[in-house]
């Protein structure tokens, strides 16, 4: 009874992973990487927190009060949602056939190079991530550290220190370059960290310190930079692109968990920590693969550049005064809608689609095909 209720507990534990795509689908294109930070920096602070609360709690409670305390904080959840849940219109008014949608969420992984990329490079990531906090706790806990599970616990606040830099970083830095330059970044930075905590953390707390540090902020940096280029691949398949990336992050956890569980036991800390620079290495490996501009699996095909290209640099094909017109991108040629313009912007501002789908897509194209067609002008 006890394993089927935690595997009913887990399961319906996935409500704070909707909330990253509905951020992404809600918020400006020019705060999109600053509010998937926020909301995702919320999502490390709960795993942070636990830890913290897991070792006050070992300590001084019954094991019982963790079930509680969760009973309470859920029904509180549930009041804000209440509250402040917005109204959000359904992605899929037409009510595509639930298993279909589930197959489609494979064949887009293995039809979109930048989503495929994304998530290996969450799945290595994530199981450093995993791993490190995980046999962190051993090492502290054995010679020549042997600290308490409350000590312990509060290396938990190293990480929740590191997690208020993540919104600063995307509101000045994210926004400003492609998100591929701050997926390489944040797995370098883990890298580093990652190198100085595994060679000097046996005999030196510092060394730990900083790899805590080091660890959670690069993560954090490279999986907001990874959701917000691939919330960008199709606004009206983003919740099902998020399952796949969210599978493979869970996926990358129990790889780091089980993998360096085992090679901690057989050879220790340096062991462990080996496979885990082994895997930034690879996730670093992947990322330069395939370059930001890039439409195909592997190159570097559209340039180096790691600035963000104004729209009228992509293929915006604007055609006015009655035109049938097409919409895309370079990087999601795929994803395109046919409008029409019926009179030019300034004198009617008049856009009848041809896509009879649904209102919201109607809202969302002429909305684009406006504020293209300003920009047209502007450069004209």
């Amino acid at each position: 009874m006890f394993c089927f209720l935690s595997f009913l507990a887990s399961v319906t534990t996935v409500t704070p992973q909707l909330m990253l795509p509905l951020v992404g689908g809600l918020a400006p294109p020019h705060r999109k990487a600053t509010a998937i930070a926020i909301v995702f920096s919320g999502l490390l602070l709960g795993v942070l927190i636990a830890r913290l609360l897991s070792g006050i709690m070992t300590e001084y409670m019954d094991w019982r009060n963790v079930y509680w305390l969760s009973l309470g904080l859920q029904y509180l959840l549930l009041c804000f949602l209440w509250l402040f849940m917005p109204h959000y219109p359904s992605a899929n008014p037409d009510g595509l056939n639930y298993f279909r949608m589930l197959w489609s969420i494979v064949t887009i992984t293995f039809h979109e190079p930048l989503l495929a990329q994304a998530c290996i490079v969450g799945l290595l990531t994530a199981a450093i991530f995993s791993s490190f906090w995980t046999t962190l706790t051993f090492l502290l806990a054995s010679p020549p550290y042997e600290y308490s599970t409350i000590v312990i616990g509060l290396f938990s606040l190293i990480g929740i220190a590191s997690l208020a830099l993540g919104p600063v970083y995307s509101h000045f830095v994210m926004n400003r370059f492609v998100p591929l330059f701050s997926v390489i970044f944040g797995e370098v930075l883990s890298l580093a960290g990652a190198i100085i905590g595994t060679y000097t953390g046996t005999f030196n707390v510092s060394g730990l310190v900083i790899e805590a540090f080091a660890v959670d902020l690069g993560m954090q940096i490279s999986q907001i930079a990874n959701r917000n280029s691939i919330y960008a691949i199709s606004p009206l398949t983003r919740n099902r692109i998020n399952t796949a990336y969210t599978v493979s992050i869970f996926c990358g956890q129990l790889v780091g968990t089980s993998a360096c569980n085992h090679l901690y036991a057989q050879g220790g800390w340096i062991r462990s920590g080996s496979a885990n620079v082994g895997f930034l290495g690879a996730a670093l490996l992947v990322c330069f693969l395939r370059g930001p501009w890039e439409n195909r699996w592997i190159g570097w095909r559209g340039g180096w550049n790691l600035r963000p290209r104004k729209p009228e640099e992509d293929n915006l094909d604007i055609e006015v005064n009655g035109a049938v017109n097409t919409f895309g991108t370079n990087q999601h040629r795929d994803q395109k809608h046919l409008f029409v313009v019926d009179e030019k912007v300034g004198e009617g501002k008049s856009i009848n689609t041809l896509d009879s789908a649904n209102e919201n897509q109607h809202s969302m194209i002429n909305t684009l095909s406006i504020e293209i067609l300003k920009k047209r002008e502007q450069t004209q």
